[in-house]
């Protein structure tokens, strides 16, 4: 079984936030069709069967984990200041 490339080819990352659906997408060069595989926790990661290579991932929900992890980071570095 050939190992999965990651990166291995790239040169540069192309975006898109959707900011209405709250979706980022990510690809790895110019964007192109891949099978999507569902890694969990709104990641979806876009995969080229032909060439076996990642060539991107979608993160559903960008803004809502973003708020989240940095409300927490807020409310731990604020416990760390009144010690």
């Amino acid at each position: 079984m050939e190992a999965l490339k990651i990166f291995e080819k790239s040169k540069k990352i192309n975006w898109d936030y959707d900011e209405e659906a709250d979706v980022l997408y990510l690809s790895i060069d110019e964007p192109r069709p891949a099978l999507g595989m569902d890694a969990g926790d709104g990641v979806i990661l876009r995969y080229d069967e032909a060439d076996n290579e990642l060539v991107g991932l979608t993160i559903i929900g960008l803004r809502a984990r973003l708020i989240k992890n940095l409300s927490s980071l807020h409310q731990k570095s604020n416990k760390k200041e009144k010690r």
